[in-house]
């Protein structure tokens, strides 16, 4: 399946019916009063989380939505029917602006949660509705109101607990497959992982969402490489785990580190916030836990959140998930 994180969409409401100008016209009666009635709603167009989805793909092949129209009022004081809402389902981590101003509409994350894109315009009244002690035979109707149109643009943020952030190459994919039951594409270049990949790992009984994040590459911040496409879904994770190459010596060890943590901070200076691991991968390539060893010590990272595993052979996966279940617990850094 493609992933598709962004779309652009057009939404339109429905008008309100037209009320009814109309005259009772019973036998007998010759000057009957009026009887014409209110038109109906029309429908509202409205984004409601499913948790069903996880991407925006639908989006690339319908971009225009349109609520129905509210039906006309009637004679003998009749309402028109009011349409019903357009619901458009997304998935959880959906954001929405408004394309034309930029300004952030809504942040959906919650099963079912709802927002209303566009409402529906109101049914206009129908002659019954002017009736007064002075004009007992009104021949004025209102016209429905038009419905809203809107060009939203969606984004989606994956809500995932922990994102498995690094350098193109350093063995996100091969760890997420082994924690869980994901199967990311896997291979022996950079950028295999195009898009993210979700999985979800159990650890004693506990449950919780990885990221695997795509790579990022210097300058990543100002688009280069995937660049925003993997930042941005870093934002909602509760911790990262930093895996590394370990087959390298100590000084490109430490040097990807660093590249990694200064694009996440000059995209978003929070993200250095996040509880962060470091999870040294590689390790069944002879040297890498001396090279791995100088690297933290260079760093002067924590040797408590320092994992030495190997994602091929599982040496240390344990110990690396039993990590995360208590970096989740963990506040973030002051």
């Amino acid at each position: 399946m493609h992933f598709i994180d962004e779309a652009t969409i057009t939404v339109r409401s429905g008008d309100g019916g037209r009320g009814c100008v109309s005259f009772r016209r019973e036998k007998f009666v010759p000057r009957g009063g009026p009887d014409g009635g209110k038109g109906g709603n029309g429908g509202s167009v409205v984004l409601r989380v499913s948790p069903n989805l996880s991407t925006l793909l639908d989006f690339r092949y319908r971009k225009i939505f349109k609520a129905k129209n509210g039906q006309n009022g009637m004679r003998k004081n009749m309402y028109g029917r009011n349409a019903p809402d357009l619901v458009i389902p997304v998935p959880p981590g959906t954001m929405v602006v408004d394309s034309e101003t930029g300004d952030m509409l809504a942040d959906l994350t919650r099963e079912g949660e709802m927002f209303k894109a566009a409402a529906g315009g109101r049914g206009g009244r129908g002659n019954t509705s002017f009736t007064t002690s002075t004009n007992q035979a009104p021949d004025t109707a209102q016209p429905g109101i038009p419905g809203e149109e809107r060009r939203l643009r969606l984004t989606l943020k994956l809500i995932a607990q922990i994102g498995l952030v690094g350098l193109p190459n350093a063995g996100k994919s091969t760890l997420l497959s082994r924690i869980s039951r994901a199967r990311p594409k896997i291979a022996d270049y950079p950028f295999t992982t195009l898009s993210p990949v979700l999985g979800v790992v159990s650890v004693n009984e506990e449950e919780f969402v990885v990221a695997d994040l795509p790579g990022l590459i210097e300058d990543a911040h100002l688009g280069a490489g995937l660049g925003h496409r993997f930042l941005k879904h870093a934002e909602r994770t509760e911790g990262l785990v930093h895996v590394l190459d370990a087959g390298q010596t100590a000084e490109e060890i430490a040097d990807a580190c660093r590249i990694v943590r200064q694009e996440m901070e000059k995209f978003l200076p929070e993200l250095l916030a996040r509880p962060t691991l470091l999870a040294f991968n590689k390790m069944d390539i002879p040297g890498a836990r001396e090279a791995a060893e100088s690297a933290r010590a260079e760093l002067n990272f924590p040797e408590r959140d320092a994992y030495y595993i190997s994602a091929v052979t599982g040496q240390g996966i344990q110990e690396l998930l039993n990590g995360m279940v208590a970096l989740r617990r963990r506040p973030a850094y002051e």
